[in-house]
């Protein structure tokens, strides 16, 4: 196969799969930090709509399934990923987490590449960034 033949790889991040132990928490997490309705939901997933991109909850239980003969890591083994997301004003979005009941793990601060940006961590243990 030519290169020419795959000129349209990559076209973007369709959906994030984000494995979490606890589906009922972190669906209203979601509705309530990202303000976001679910766009499709069953025993084992919720679905919501960033733009252009999905972010799919899946319970760990069903995550293995997916990804065998890979193994689902438990939360306390660590952050391996950051999300992150551009909005107009850090502080003020910070202002808003903190109505929504969201404790920031670090920020708002001015990074040496010159973002601003703050942290905060999902019920699944998955790390969110805001950044202007």
């Amino acid at each position: 196969m030519e290169r020419s033949e795959v000129a349209s790889w990559p076209k973007g991040i369709g959906a994030i799969t984000l494995f979490v132990e606890d589906l009922v928490v972190a669906k209203q997490f979601y509705r309530d930090v990202f303000d976001l309705p679910v766009r499709f939901e069953d025993d084992d997933s919720a679905v919501f709509d960033f733009g252009n991109t999905i972010i799919n909850l899946l319970k760990t239980t069903a995550a293995r399934e997916l990804i065998e003969p890979a193994e689902v890591a438990p939360r306390e083994a660590g952050s391996r990923l950051q999300l992150t997301i551009e909005v107009d004003d850090v502080d003020a979005m910070c202002a808003d987490l903190a109505e929504r009941g969201v404790d920031l793990l670090n920020g708002p601060m001015d990074r040496p590449w010159g973002v601003r940006t703050a942290s905060f961590i999902d019920p699944g243990g998955h790390i969110w960034e805001i950044a202007t």
